[in-house]
């Protein structure tokens, strides 16, 4: 198999479209994108979306002559744009008779743990309705301090929140060059080293309609690689800009991760997150964290120590105190301590409400 021919496997993908594109030809780019979705559906592959465009939209309908350069009229123009910008992809997306759903994120959402995980199960909700996620920066209340500065950065920053395999962002030149294409650089059809290949030849150019460059799009594949993701930027002005990728042909530019998918996440976990807390599970419960495979469900936690909030790292131990796990709790200390030992189909009746079945689901946790 070559190396490009190994994107043909991938099963969940997020797609990035910048503003020049989308302010462009708002309706022939959602179309073609919307029926590129249609076709990777037909294959098995699961789509999210994260357009840019919001602010370009809400300059055009404001009138204004360019884009603002102070925040409170980017907010504003972000305002009056992201209902613009989410009716299109409505719109493009029920000619294929596929609903969308708009999820708009600040960098706080990321960061903090808990809104994290309410992020992550929202997504995953959103896929498992096959509902196509459509995902912005949410410009209207974000400021200087908790803004992702751009959407490519934010569409890495998802693929970690939804186990995405692929990340494809769509610009209007047809990738990496080795210097101004204008000007006679060539295409740079594979990157596997960042800081060597890449990062001397993207420069730090802006347009006037978006804050992102190529700059900014190998920042995104450099945060995408270290999950584990392979990143392709590649032109948007074709007319499938998405399955040629992966059917593998060599189309834009490839950026390689150096570890797996899975390695990033487990060791992130394992060794990046400090336990806040500690769950002790029953000898059935080790058995099935181990040797199945499966999600740490309520019925087999036997006792809580710490206090932890929903998203937080816990160690999980066995009868005899003995560490062999650990994993991000779907539930508070209190919480699971009201229903450790009960029964899934007891949790709304014990909370009050009904979040997940597991305390901890097996994509959140590693063996130690």
């Amino acid at each position: 198999m070559s190396d490009r021919a190994r994107l043909r496997t991938a099963r969940r993908v997020v797609i990035k479209i910048g503003s020049r594109l989308v302010a462009g030809d708002p309706v022939g780019l959602t179309g073609s994108v919307a029926a590129e979705v249609v076709r990777l559906r037909q294959r098995g592959i699961e789509a999210l979306v994260v357009s840019s465009g919001a602010i370009a939209f809400g300059v055009k309908d404001l009138g204004l002559a360019e884009r603002p350069r102070d925040l409170p009229r980017l907010q504003a123009a972000a305002a009056v744009g992201q209902s613009r910008l989410v009716l299109e992809w409505i719109r493009a997306f029920a000619a294929e008779r596929i609903t969308v759903g708009q999820v708009l994120l600040t960098h706080d959402d990321v960061r903090s743990r808990t809104r994290y995980l309410n992020a992550r199960h929202t997504l995953s909700a959103l896929l498992a309705l096959r509902v196509v996620p459509v995902i912005n920066e949410n410009d209207t209340v974000s400021v200087d301090e908790i803004k992702f500065g751009d959407n490519d950065r934010l569409a890495a920053l998802v693929c970690s929140l939804v186990d995405a395999d692929l990340l494809v962002i769509l610009t209007d030149v047809e990738g990496l060059h080795d210097a101004d294409p204008h000007q006679g650089g060539r295409l740079i059809h594979e990157v596997n080293d960042i800081d060597r290949e890449a990062a001397p030849v993207a420069g730090g150019s802006t347009s006037g309609i978006g804050t992102g460059g190529m700059a900014s799009k190998v920042e995104a594949a450099r945060i995408a690689v270290r999950f584990g993701v392979p990143t392709v930027v590649a032109s948007g002005r074709r007319e499938r800009p998405v399955t040629p990728i992966l059917d593998g042909e060599e189309v834009g530019t490839v950026f390689w991760p150096t570890v797996s998918r899975l390695q990033s996440r487990k060791h992130w976990i394992a060794y990046a997150l400090k336990p806040v807390g500690r769950l002790t599970v029953d000898e059935g419960a080790r058995r099935a964290l181990i040797e199945g495979g499966r999600s740490l469900l309520p019925s087999g936690i036997t006792a809580v120590a710490g206090r932890f909030e929903a998203g937080e790292a816990v160690a999980i131990s066995d009868g005899a105190d003995r560490e062999f796990a650990r994993g991000l709790a779907a539930y508070s200390s209190d919480e699971i301590d009201r229903i450790r030992g009960r029964r899934t189909a007891d949790l709304e009746e014990l909370l009050g409400y009904r979040s997940l079945d597991e305390v901890i689901h097996r994509d959140d946790l590693v063996l130690l």
